[in-house]
């Protein structure tokens, strides 16, 4: 049976609305918490809905927010109105999420992990619902700040096994891509009969048809403009034939404007003034108000569209905007400089500077350097976007042409980290090239710029190398290092051959030679001399992963170490970046970073250590709403020869990722034994040229062409692989080399070598395939003991690991010697999900359910969820079980 809820009228035509938000509530009542957003454009009846809602959550705690238009810059102001009430639970909140959301909300100084902020406030409202359940309104999420609108959407895919219920109300078609993937319900119009059964309630009087048919064609089912549009002109007017305004919400913003041309000036002040607060703090107004020379307290009283109480509320979000636009220009700016007068400098100091440059009516310096201030502190609280907007207003507000430029190009970089590419482009626009520094860090942001975007007349490398010539004569040590990310981009994008040739010619800065210098001078031998050149001035660079060089460009050096199998190099940059992720709370650093590290992981074996990361790097995605890193599982599923997940994981991918499927193709393909498509799949990897993940595919196209008898494809393939092995001179490379020039040859003591330069273990893939390569080379030669030997060499730590498809190639190999092969021992694993797996393993460590939600994102609650669904599949009753158990530990 649903639980009761409050009687109340529901609105006229939003039956199957109400019926979804019951719905909502009930769940939620039951601990099965869930989110829903409202869209439509205004005065369709969110905010109606979301009143509704509140009127009927009878037994919930009911929590508010809104975005508002003119608070957009302030980081996490509607996450703070929406967690004030109950920031007195903050003590009961590992110290790491307490100190995040005390910095989150100016509490506290300092910088706030975005992810801890997140957790945070998750753990924030679960120990509210922990009472009584919990239901969480935010209008207008259209103007919620970014730093907000991150943390609510991942609230929203957060609270499924909590007894919390979110609903946001957000205007159709606004750009809040953080609410993107939550359900959605989108409200249309009233139809007809609705329609005029709302007109006749809202106005009771008798109407002419002519005039009635005209206000229901003007308001096309939209519900406010049925109630407003008969002020607009009146109902002689709409007889009459009025004209029609562009779009329904001006029809209603018109209406505003109506009533509130006829208050006296002082009530428009006020009324300006509330506009322009979108704290709605009434001890702020009145302040601000008695600066102006307002009798508040007497004014009030008579002010339509305004509610002044404990908090001052507008009838609707309409009514707010129309206020404003309606105020004259310098009623505006008095209204502002009166706000930042009245605000505290020290409690709130980012909203008197907003406040100020509101109300600036010129370039002023002061200002501009307290918005520059505000950026700093937006900045490390995690309001990147908040920041962005904070130094583009103070680029507008600064004279001096050198600062202004430098403001504006800190503004386009910050727009540009949080997506706001169109912004960033706006910003660089203004930027002058006069100074060859200023204009080489503007044709550095447009090559990042361009590259994100995926468009424009100029690919990213034109705009990097343009930087760096700019750069060249007056400082060389930063245009090589422009030139390097040219290089870097060049890699990626591909076009490395064109890029070197362009850099060529970079003058050296004076001094021995840096990293930068190197990498620049091993790409140019790489193109131009080939592997074994590059070798010599790339190995020291790309041997110390702790170089800072690879700080800001952890891709380039994973890459780089690949391509000369440096496997304790990739190991070593993926790790750093991991570190690095971490510390800054990138929402895009640390998934990159993971993924590369779960893929080193996965090509050590330790499947269990890779499923781990590849969970935390999902479990990002998934909170954040982005689209998980498929790579890393392309790696783990291809080698564990998983031929259906694999197969799966190949059609979701798009055409970015071919060169990882191809790859992962030829190996699936060897280790099924299926050769002819190994061997296209591994000509077509290889043939595509790319530095660091071409020549990976390399040993897979040697073993199967040998196999499919095209010794020419073979031996062509082990010289190209020798070039990079060889340069690189590590024992991964190098083994992997020998191996497949004994398939190539035929030669038993490069068999030999290459076991023995396998021998670290990290590297014991590699040696069970070459085990597995050498047992069958002895078998076809009838040494039958010998091959025995080999083979369990290579069936052994094949089946150990879950290396399934070589395993089963190897088991066959040593059925064909007269040996029978033991199954492999079904591991707790196999029936469990990747999180699953992980959440097993952190708990058979010892971790707490708090522990492990802290760690994947996720609520108690939730962690206790998929622990019920572990111990069942596993046939289980506690956490002391999962000790020990084959595949978790």
């Amino acid at each position: 049976m649903p639980a009761t809820r409050t009687d109340t009228a529901v609105p006229i035509g939003r039956h199957d609305e109400t019926r979804r938000l019951d719905a909502l509530l009930d769940g939620a009542r039951r601990g099965r918490g869930g989110a829903l957003v409202l869209r439509g454009e205004p005065g369709i009846g969110k905010s109606t809905l979301l009143e509704h809602l509140r009127s009927g959550a009878s037994g919930f705690l009911v929590r508010e927010a809104s975005g508002a238009e003119f608070e957009m810059e302030l980081p996490f102001a509607a996450l703070h109105q929406l967690l004030a009430p109950v920031t007195g639970r903050l003590a009961g909140l590992p110290a790491p999420h307490r100190a995040a959301l005390r910095i989150a909300f100016g509490l506290d100084t300092g910088a706030a992990d975005p992810f801890l902020v997140g957790v945070g406030s998750l753990g924030l409202l679960t120990e509210t619902a922990a009472e009584r359940p919990l239901l969480c309104l935010v209008d207008d999420a259209q103007w919620l700040d970014r730093a907000s609108a991150k943390a609510l959407a991942f609230l929203a895919r957060r609270v499924a096994a909590e007894p919390i219920a979110l609903v946001f109300a957000a205007r159709e078609g606004s750009a809040t891509p953080e609410l993107d993937g939550l359900p959605a319900h989108h409200l249309r119009g009233l139809g007809e009969a609705d329609a005029r059964a709302l007109l006749g309630a809202a106005l009771r009087a008798p109407l002419d048809d002519r005039v009635r048919d005209r206000i229901l064609a003007e308001a096309r089912g939209n519900p406010l403009a049925l109630v407003e549009l008969p002020r607009t002109a009146g109902l002689a007017g709409m007889a009459g034939g009025f004209a029609q305004p562009d779009s329904v919400p001006a029809v209603i913003e018109q209406s505003f404007r109506a009533r509130l041309e006829l208050l006296a000036p002082s009530a428009r002040l006020l009324v300006t003034v509330a506009a322009a607060d979108p704290i709605g703090d009434p001890g702020l107004l009145w302040r601000a108000a008695e600066l102006l020379g307002v009798d508040a307290a007497s004014v009030a009283g008579s002010v339509p569209l305004v509610e002044f109480g404990t908090r001052i509320r507008f009838s609707h979000p309409l009514a707010r905007s129309a206020a404003y636009r309606a105020a004259e220009p310098e009623d505006r700016r008095r209204a502002h400089e009166a706000l930042a007068a009245a605000t505290d400098p020290l409690a709130d100091p980012d909203r008197r500077a907003w406040h100020r440059a509101q109300a600036a009516a010129g370039p002023d310096e002061e200002v501009a350097a307290a918005l520059g201030a505000s950026a700093a502190r937006a900045q490390e609280r995690g309001g990147v976007a908040a920041a962005a907007a904070f130094l583009e207003r103070a680029a507008a507000l600064t004279a001096d042409p050198v600062r202004r430029a430098e403001r504006a190009l800190a503004a386009a970089r910050a727009k540009l980290s949080v997506g706001e590419f169109d912004a960033a482009a706006d910003l660089l626009a203004t930027v002058s090239g006069d100074d060859p520094g200023t204009a080489a860090q503007a044709n550095l942001l447009r090559g990042k710029l361009s590259f994100v975007r995926r468009r424009g007349d100029q690919g990213p490398t034109a705009h990097l190398l343009r930087a760096a010539g700019r750069l060249a004569s007056d400082d060389p040590a930063r245009s090589r290092e422009y030139a390097l990310d040219a290089v870097e981009m060049g890699i990626l994008l591909g076009g490395l051959d064109q890029v070197v040739e362009a850099v060529r010619d970079v003058p050296l800065p004076d001094g021995p030679p840096t990293a930068t210098s190197r990498l620049l001078s091993g790409a140019t031998a790489l193109v131009g001399e080939g592997h074994r050149a590059a070798g010599r001035i790339l190995g020291p660079v790309v041997g110390d992963p702790d170089d800072e060089v690879w700080a800001a460009r952890p891709s380039l050096g994973y890459l780089l170490a690949a391509e000369f199998w440096n496997f304790d190099a990739m190991h070593g940059i993926a790790a750093r970046a991991v570190a690095a992720g971490r510390r800054s709370g990138s929402f895009h650093a640390l998934p990159v970073g993971l993924a590369m590290q779960a893929t080193t992981t996965v090509h050590t074996g330790d499947f269990g250590a890779a499923t781990e990361l590849i969970s935390e790097e999902e479990a990002i995605a998934d909170a954040t709403g982005a689209a998980p890193l498929v790579y890393p599982r392309l790696h783990l599923a291809a080698l564990r020869g998983r031929r259906a997940e694999a197969l799966g994981l190949f059609a979701s991918v798009d055409d970015r990722m071919s060169l990882s499927v191809q790859w992962a193709t030829a190996v699936l393909g060897n280790g099924l034994a299926d050769y002819p498509a190994a061997l296209e799949a591994a000509r077509r990897a290889v043939a595509y040229g790319a530095v660091g993940t071409a020549g990976l595919a390399l040993p897979e196209l040697v073993e199967a062409a040998v196999r499919c008898g095209e010794p020419g494809t073979a031996a062509a393939a082990l010289a190209a692989l020798q070039e990079r092995t060889r340069a690189g001179g590590h024992p991964w490379g190098l083994g992997v080399e020998a191996c497949a020039r004994a398939l190539v040859t035929e030669d038993e003591d490069a068999y030999r070598e290459a076991i023995d330069l396998l021998q670290d273990g990290t590297l014991t893939v590699y040696r069970a395939r070459a085990h597995l390569l050498y047992g069958e080379w002895l078998r076809r030669r009838g040494r039958r003991r010998d091959a025995r030997a080999a083979l369990r060499s290579a069936h052994e730590p094949l089946t150990d690991l879950g290396i399934e498809a070589f395993a089963e190639r190897a088991a066959g190999e040593l059925r064909a010697t007269g040996e029978q092969a033991r199954s492999r021992t079904s591991q707790a694993s196999d029936q469990l999900t990747l999180q699953e797996t992980h959440i097993a393993r952190l708990v058979a460590e010892g971790a707490t359910s708090k522990e492990v939600a802290a760690t994947l994102f996720l609520s108690p609650r939730t962690v206790d969820a998929h622990l019920r669904n572990i111990f069942r599949k596993l046939g289980l009753t506690s956490r002391r079980q999962l000790r020990g158990l084959p595949g978790i530990r």
